[in-house]
């Protein structure tokens, strides 16, 4: 069994904001080697810390959700439409011009990191 942990820098004050896009899963729970999801906060001094930690069977399972059409598809930016297209006015951009999209401008990077399992009490 491994743990896939990916690590968000967010700006202090916003990791509810951005946890909250991992309540509705997108697919991953379907994903074949899928064992759980956990996410754990952090406030430091900086900056806040999400970890977003996920168990799999094993790393080919971890591997095959990563090369996946599902995978890639809940890990693109949803993109709003702009007003001309029925969207809310001001909505399409971002105020620094970038495409607004959840989360956007406050995370701040990720880091990933994968660890075996080597020992768990209880037992599943």
């Amino acid at each position: 069994m491994i743990v896939a942990i990916n690590t968000i820098k967010i700006k202090s004050g916003h990791v509810s904001e951005v946890a909250e896009r991992f309540k509705n899963p997108k697919g991953i729970q379907h994903a074949a080697g899928f064992v759980r999801m956990e996410l754990l906060t952090e406030s430091l001094e900086a900056h806040d810390e999400l970890k977003v930690c996920t168990t799999w069977e094993d790393r080919a399972a971890f591997d095959d959700w990563v090369n996946s059409d599902a995978f890639k598809q809940a890990h693109t930016p949803a993109r709003p439409k702009p007003a001309a297209e029925g969207g809310e006015p001001g909505q399409h951009r971002g105020g620094d011009g970038e495409q607004a999209r959840p989360g956007g401008g406050i995370m701040l990077g990720a880091k990933l990191s994968v660890h075996e399992v080597v020992f768990a009490y209880p037992s599943e």
